[in-house]
């Protein structure tokens, strides 16, 4: 579903990719590992044409997304869905408003029927009491919840990306938005999880991509990425290996 094809991309003088290239199928579970500034949010904003490549081409379905104009990539945004760190609700607006904003916006569904959904989807993510509250009212857990009910609400996406879904959140909490993941990934659908949190990324996925210096320096399963010799890894994986213990 998503290929990267030598794909380069820097801000200003700064390098975030070097020759990336990578290959997704749409319900496969990815994680994307690596230290802060390491690009990995930057490959969810290539995928999704929020920024272009300054080298190779990107690949959606068949498709060289790489120079198509605003109006062309919204066809593909709709294949995916992104739940963002901090969850991006709308602050003056209630739960319930926050889940059908997109569903007022981007469907002609009747008011009946955008409370049904709204309901029926906060109800999916575990939510449904809170559908009167405002996001100042809510947990952490439960403003990500919220998120990922909005995410899903006006389309029926492939894939849906997840930017650092359990950082900031209590042990609990984080151990609950995995288990979201994985329940909704069981409907067939695809994800791909930016963290740094190793014990969330072997949680869900079930492919690891590992990047350092805008290379991607892994890409394999679970058993490949602990077994692995690179220093760099090891020192990251020692929170896994903590944890574990």
């Amino acid at each position: 579903m998503i290929v990267f094809d030598n794909v380069t991309f820097g801000y200003g003088s700064r390098s975030v990719l070097r020759n990336a290239s990578l290959s997704i199928g749409a319900e496969e579970r990815v994680a994307i590992l690596g230290g802060s500034g390491e690009g990995k949010t930057t490959i969810l904003k290539l995928i999704l044409g929020l920024i272009r490549p300054d080298a190779g081409r990107i690949i959606i379905e068949g498709d060289d997304i790489t120079g198509k104009s605003e109006d062309e990539l919204m066809d593909i945004r709709r294949k995916f869905s992104i739940v963002f760190q901090e969850g991006a609700l709308f602050d003056s607006l209630s739960v319930k408003e926050n889940v059908a904003f997109c569903l007022r916006e981007f469907t002609e569904m009747p008011e009946e029927e955008i409370d049904a959904k709204v309901r029926q989807l906060l109800k999916v993510v575990g939510v449904e009491q809170a559908i009167d509250l405002m996001p100042d009212e809510l947990s952490g857990g439960m403003h990500r919840r919220v998120a990922i009910a909005r995410s899903l609400a006006a389309f029926q996406p492939r894939m849906v990306f997840y930017d650092e879904a359990t950082t900031g959140l209590d042990p609990i909490n984080a151990d609950k938005i995995c288990k979201l993941i994985n329940e909704l990934c069981t409907e067939g659908m695809g994800m791909i999880i930016v963290t740094h949190k190793v014990v969330d990324a072997f949680k869900v996925a079930k492919r690891f991509l590992f990047l350092q210096n805008g290379t991607i320096i892994f890409d394999g399963g679970p058993q490949g990425l602990l077994q692995s010799e690179n220093p760099y890894i090891h020192e990251f994986l020692n929170e896994f290996h903590f944890r574990c213990d």
